[in-house]
């Protein structure tokens, strides 16, 4: 049976993404809620979930001794970062002067008061939150079976800002940014699946079942 690494850095509440994937897994994966560096690096596959300030998560997984492992996960084998798990894979944030993770070129940016106007001149609030369509602009295994345009929920006041070509999913609010990049054996993204309902849940299993492969 394949075991599944969720690593717990002392960043948020993961009861609901633990559940979700012990839910989507049914019994083909071991599921373990973890802050051993001994577990992740044991695991088959890694989730970096997360939520808070970035320099406060960089603090809290250095301190952990987790870093290691996990940008080893990032290197060889299928790994899931969400939220700010996913934000902490760029170089830096616009949120603070920590240096990230570093494993995606690029940064997190926060969303620009002057810009944040929907299409009737009303003000948008930060942070983004509530459900928001979600658009294909890359095929990619993990978003297979769900629709272009489904909706996931986010919440949010900063998005992912790459210099490469790794956007594989955009949402809009009010412009586009990316919503979700991949590489090779990662994928990213910026909402909760795991608050989703079933579209989360399908890119949930989707991931239990991918080689990590794109």
């Amino acid at each position: 049976m394949q075991k599944i690494a969720i690593v717990d850095y002392g960043m948020g509440n993961l009861h609901s993404v633990t559940k979700a994937f012990e839910l989507v897994a049914d019994g083909r994966a071991r599921i373990d809620l973890t802050q051993d560096p001994a577990v992740v690096a044991a695991a088959d596959k890694v989730v970096f979930p997360g939520q808070g300030a970035m320099p406060d998560c960089m603090s809290h997984l250095d301190e952990s001794g987790l870093k290691a492992a996990v940008l080893q996960a990032a290197q060889d084998r299928p790994f899931f970062g969400i939220c700010v798990g996913a934000q902490l894979l760029f170089e830096r944030s616009e949120e603070g002067p920590t240096d990230s993770l570093g494993v995606f070129k690029g940064q997190v940016r926060r969303f620009p008061p002057q810009l944040m106007v929907d299409g009737h001149g009303q003000k948008l609030k930060v942070p983004h939150m509530g459900w928001n369509e979600m658009f294909i602009v890359h095929d990619h295994p993990l978003w297979s079976g769900i629709a272009d345009g489904e909706r996931f929920y986010f919440v949010h006041s900063y998005h992912f800002a790459p210099d490469e070509d790794i956007a594989v999913i955009e949402s809009a609010y009010p412009y586009r940014f990316a919503a979700a990049v991949a590489r090779d054996n990662i994928f990213a993204i910026q909402c909760h699946p795991e608050k989703s309902a079933q579209a989360g849940l399908k890119l949930l299993k989707n991931f239990v079942d991918w080689d990590g492969r794109a």
